[in-house]
């Protein structure tokens, strides 16, 4: 099974899809905890929300298989990887028409400006984490070219921060993504088996 993201760019339904080539090796979840803050003794374990979690790997992009069969690849042979890496750097931009919109009406004197958003961004890691995220951060570094410079190799560094209920709206898509995501984190917990708990049961204080 491939990893990958979908980008939609709402209200826009036609997602952008990027699979990846090779599924990386590691994946790096750092979640910390968001306090409330404040409050006295009884709100020691009080928490405003889910964790801040953060989700970083690198994808590895090869052109090789596509250029030696040219007859069947002649987008990469004539641009190299160049449309994979406009497609994931468009993770962080705001719609293209809406930027050309807002242009000219500030050139003709416009007061009124719409605000520009990043696509909403799915990160699909198999079954079991289909995440909602924003896409913080790409590191592109472009390792080998073909003779037209085109680069025909790029290890692409992302870190990507998940958004919770906390950070959508109800009417957005991404927050039901993300809820059923936090549903299925409590199957799979209560489904923890891990070890002999029995051991253990007989020291619980409560």
């Amino acid at each position: 099974m491939k990893g990958g993201l979908v980008a939609y760019q709402l209200p826009e339904l036609v997602p952008t899809i990027i699979v990846y080539q090779y599924n990386p090796d590691e994946v790096q979840r750092q979640l910390r905890l968001r306090g409330s803050g404040g409050g006295g003794r009884g709100d020691a374990n009080r928490v405003d929300g889910p964790p801040e979690e953060t989700i970083s790997f690198t994808v590895d992009i090869d052109a090789a298989d596509q250029l030696a069969q040219p007859d069947q690849n002649a987008v990469t042979v004539q641009n190299g990887l160049h449309p994979v890496i406009a497609a994931l750097e468009g993770l962080l931009y705001p719609a293209y028409p809406l930027v050309i919109a807002n242009e000219a009406m500030a050139l003709a004197g416009s007061a009124f400006i719409q605000g520009e958003q990043a696509p909403m961004v799915l990160l699909v890691w198999g079954p079991r984490r289909v995440l909602p995220v924003q896409i913080e951060s790409l590191s592109l570094r472009e390792q080998a070219f073909d003779q037209s410079l085109n680069p025909i190799r790029v290890q692409v560094e992302i870190s990507a921060r998940v958004q919770s209920y906390r950070d959508l709206d109800i009417t957005n898509p991404g927050y039901w993504v993300y809820m059923s995501a936090f549903t299925q984190k409590e199957v799979m917990a209560a489904m923890n088996t891990f070890g002999n708990r029995t051991g253990i049961q007989g020291l619980l204080p409560i």
